[in-house]
């Protein structure tokens, strides 16, 4: 494991330059370059709320606000969009690298931070994307803002982390890169982002709160919509299933590393 975090200090140049390539031509190859990385979930959060506002007349408990519920849509999708791109990615990241892995010597945990670091500056350019739009219907988040760069990380690391694990295991088993969609679709619908908890019957509340992702999503609408703080005990157990799936998921890519060249 210490040699992972060496490798990583002395390519960190080579990290930071990947991130910057990649960020490049996907701007030189589009004519709106990076604004396909916020039209779509900005898109998704429009349909969602017309038709779930509009014409489904769906309110959030205790706001009488004709945007509240647009609002509400893009806290949540804020931090889903980068969960799941991030998995997404990941998935197929050893996959899609096979011919440079076999032909350029480098560390290999310098993929996984690189498709780490595009993600990131993906999400942040949703969030200014977001904020703007705020700022466009009347709601300027409060100070329990200053929170959203630790949601952030902490939902990068998880991602990062499921993604490792699937991304290693869909090297040997192709099939993990047709589930995961499908595991991924009914997640999205467990997790309230186009609803709150608090509208479901009572007796299934507590189960929807089982699903790890609550606490996060939840905590992104608290801090950018109703300016609560994050859910910091159900984020402290999140914090700490994280860091060992994250250990985890660097054990399984140390031994697996050397098979997966030869898979490829």
């Amino acid at each position: 494991m210490r040699e992972l975090f060496i490798a990583i200090w002395r390519y960190r140049y080579f990290i930071a330059s990947s991130i910057r390539n990649e960020l490049h031509s996907r701007f030189v190859r589009s004519k709106l370059g990076g604004l396909w990385m916020i039209i779509h979930p900005l898109a998704q959060v429009l349909i969602f709320a017309l038709i779930l506002s509009e014409v489904l007349a769906a309110k959030l408990p205790g706001i009488d606000n004709k945007f509240a519920y647009a609002l509400y849509l893009m806290g949540g999708m804020l931090g889903w969009s980068l969960f799941l791109e991030t998995i997404m990615r990941c998935v197929n990241l050893f996959v899609d690298s096979g011919n440079l892995m076999k032909k350029v010597a480098f560390p290999r945990i310098c993929l996984p931070l690189v498709a780490a670091g595009t993600m990131l500056v993906n999400n942040l350019l949703l969030l200014i994307a977001i904020f703007a739009v705020f700022a466009a219907l009347g709601h300027y988040p409060g100070g329990e803002v200053v929170w959203l760069p630790v949601l952030i990380l902490l939902n990068l690391l998880l991602a990062m982390a499921v993604g490792m694990v699937l991304g290693v295991l869909n090297v040997f088993m192709r099939d993990i890169s047709q589930l995961v969609p499908v595991v991924t679709q009914a997640l999205f619908w467990l997790t309230p982002i186009v609803y709150s908890v608090s509208v479901l019957p009572q007796k299934y509340q507590g189960w929807f709160k089982l699903n790890p992702l609550y606490p996060l999503i939840t905590s992104y609408q608290n801090v950018l919509v109703f300016n609560k703080p994050p859910l910091w005990t159900d984020l402290g157990w999140l914090l700490l299933a994280a860091l060992v799936l994250s250990v985890c998921a660097l054990a399984l890519f140390r031994r697996a590393s050397p098979e997966m060249v030869d898979v490829l």
